[in-house]
C-alpha cells in the first residue's frame, strides 16, 4: 500500500511542520526552499502514480490532505508574520475546512468521500501557491511586494468560487 507515489505524499505533510517552524524563526530562504521542494515532489507524486499505475485509495486522501495542510500552515505563519493579511488566511482555511466537512458528509451518506477536483478548484490551488511564493519571495525581492495584495485578491476570488462550486457540486450528490 506505500506505494512511491504515497511516500512522496507523506514526505510532502512530513516538510509541513518544518515549513511552519523556518517561517516563524524568520528562516524564510530555507522555507521557501522546502516549500518549492514540497511542490515538486506534489507533482512528481502524482506524475509516479499515474506512470506507475499506483493510484490508490490511500493516495487518494493523502495527496488532498497533504495540499490542505502544507498551504493552510503556511498561510496562517504569513499571516501571523503580516506577510499576508489576515482575510486571505481565514477565508483560505473556511473554504478548506468547509471541503473537509462536506467531504465526511459525503462519505456518511453517499459513501464517497470527495468529488473530483474542478479546473476552478485546480486555478485557486494554483493562485494560492502563487500568493505564499510571493508573499515568500518578497523578502528578497522588495519590488514584488507590490504583487502579493493583487495576487491575493485573485486567489481569494477563486477560493469563493471554488468552494461555492464544491458545496454546489456536493449538495446536487447528497440529493440524488
Amino acid at each position: 500500500m506505500l506505494t512511491l507515489a504515497n511516500r512522496l505524499t507523506i514526505l510532502r505533510i512530513l516538510m509541513t511542520p518544518v515549513i511552519t517552524v523556518l517561517l516563524l524563526y524568520k528562516h524564510v530562504g530555507a522555507a521557501l526552499a522546502l516549500f518549492v521542494l514540497a511542490g515538486i515532489t506534489d507533482g512528481l507524486d502524482g506524475f509516479v502514480a499515474r506512470s506507475r499505475g499506483q493510484r490508490t485509495t490511500l493516495g487518494m486522501v493523502l495527496d488532498p490532505v497533504a495540499d490542505k495542510l502544507l498551504l493552510m500552515s503556511t498561510v496562517i505563519v504569513l499571516s501571523v508574520l503580516k506577510e499576508l493579511p489576515w482575510w486571505f488566511a481565514i477565508i483560505v482555511v473556511s473554504r478548506d475546512v468547509i471541503l473537509i466537512g462536506g467531504a465526511f458528509i459525503l462519505y456518511m451518506f453517499v459513501g464517497r468521500m470527495s468529488l473530483p477536483p474542478s479546473w476552478l478548484g485546480k486555478l485557486t490551488t494554483g493562485f494560492q501557491i502563487l500568493t505564499v511564493l510571493l508573499a515568500m519571495l518578497d523578502n528578497f525581492l522588495p519590488s514584488l511586494r507590490c504583487a502579493v495584495f493583487p495576487v491575493a485578491v485573485v486567489a481569494l476570488a477563486c477560493t469563493v468560487g471554488s468552494g461555492l462550486q464544491y458545496v454546489y457540486r456536493g449538495s446536487r450528490l447528497l440529493s440524488d
